[in-house]
């Protein structure tokens, strides 16, 4: 259901190049493992919203997507080796968000990857740092790791015993959400430390750059606020 609150510690209203948008957080039940997502949408949506505007943009989290997809790992097929150890030892912590920090998140990471990238990853990791440049390791780990979400203590049950993988074809999904809702539709990989946009449909006239700042301070939130869809409505100027 539409809160028409913003979640905790988050703004309702941001202000992007001058122009004013609302992120109008919509409130779901528990999303299980294989769940439909086009049924979701059209409860959530298309029936109990019921307000989609001109202009106005759905956006989803990938969790969502990759749950529906069954795109994920239990904590207990997971092995965690030497290096997983090694690597998260040079990890950055951060106070509102687990990250990588945790050894069996960065197993499931080596798993997709393999070891000799991730080796290599971590060598050119530090030599990036050691020049001042940052973001080379997941640039070199590739297959899109970043994205691997879960194993957080601090989540609902469900995301601290399984890893979230990163959702298949999430451009193909924004275009098939659009093309039977005419929602235009963004996925984004959002947490308290950073924003990706990970696909949009062609109805999506902002661009990506616009999109993260928009959405930059996880306005979705990172705990149990149960609010995988927000709407973006871009205000009229005063």
């Amino acid at each position: 259901m539409k809160t028409n609150l913003p979640n905790k510690g988050k703004n309702l209203i941001i202000e992007v190049a001058g122009q004013k948008y609302a992120r109008i957080p919509i409130k779901t039940n528990l999303v299980n493992f294989g769940d439909d997502l086009m049924s979701i949408i059209e409860k959530y949506i298309s029936l109990e919203f019921g307000e989609f505007q001109n202009k106005d943009y759905l956006v989803i989290s990938e969790k969502i997507i990759s749950v529906c997809q069954n795109n994920f790992r239990h904590i207990s097929t997971v092995k965690v080796g030497w290096l997983a150890k090694l690597i998260v030892k040079g990890v950055k912590k951060y106070p509102n968000d687990i990250g990588f920090s945790r050894a069996e998140k960065m197993q499931v990471a080596i798993d997709i990857s393999g070891r000799p990238r991730m080796i290599l990853a971590m060598i050119l990791g530090i030599l990036g740092k050691i020049v001042g440049i940052r973001g080379i390791f997941w640039i070199v780990a590739g297959k899109r790791v970043s994205e691997i979400d879960g194993f957080n203590p601090d989540a609902m049950d469900m995301y601290k015993e399984h890893a979230i993988l990163p959702p298949e074809n999430p451009v193909k999904t924004c275009q098939e959400i659009e093309n039977k809702f005419d929602f235009p539709t963004v996925i984004i990989d959002g947490n308290n430390i950073n924003t990706k946009i990970l696909g949009k449909s062609k109805k999506v006239l902002l661009n990506e750059k616009e999109l993260r700042l928009i959405l930059l301070d996880n306005p979705m939130g990172q705990n149990d606020e149960m609010t995988p869809f927000i709407v973006i409505r871009k205000m009229q100027k005063e």
